[in-house]
């Protein structure tokens, strides 16, 4: 592939990813969750398994500590998520997602759908899995991270 036409392709990547975000987070909003970026949606991706520690969601989101630590301290103060005491290690603290932070990943999952099911539309259903399917042998374990 040349030069130019590997730019055109990470350039229509980005553009995807991006739009992809934007239409998830308007989703999320127009379901009435309010106060929140798409950064915050990033993070969920990381607690919404079983929660995470702030180091680990430093690790995720491709932050330092601090400002890890400072993203949790608003999603507890929205209600979100909250602390809890780590079942392995009595130094750590746990973050997990509250139900309203639960409501909010089920409303991102439906607004995931609706805009990847656009791609049906223009692609056909077909296409699209093929495209996933592909997608995950070039970045199966992510991070799924923001491009802050």
């Amino acid at each position: 592939m040349q030069n130019s036409a590997a730019m055109a392709l990470s350039a229509t990547l980005l553009a995807v990813a991006g739009e992809l975000t934007q239409r998830i987070h308007e989703g999320v909003v127009a379901r009435g969750f309010e106060g929140l970026r798409p950064a915050h949606g990033f993070a969920f991706v990381r607690l919404a398994p079983g929660g995470a520690t702030v180091t680990d969601l430093a690790g995720h989101l491709g932050v330092t500590k601090q400002a890890a630590s400072q993203l949790v301290d608003e999603l507890v103060r929205k209600g979100y998520a909250e602390r809890r005491a780590h079942p392995g290690d009595a130094r750590a603290r746990l973050v997990v997602l509250t139900e309203r932070g639960r409501a909010c990943t089920r409303a991102a999952e439906e607004a995931a759908a609706e805009a990847v099911g656009a791609w049906g539309d223009v692609l056909g259903e077909a296409e699209v899995r093929a495209l996933g399917a592909s997608l995950l042998r070039i970045a199966p374990d992510g991070p799924v991270r923001p491009t802050w």
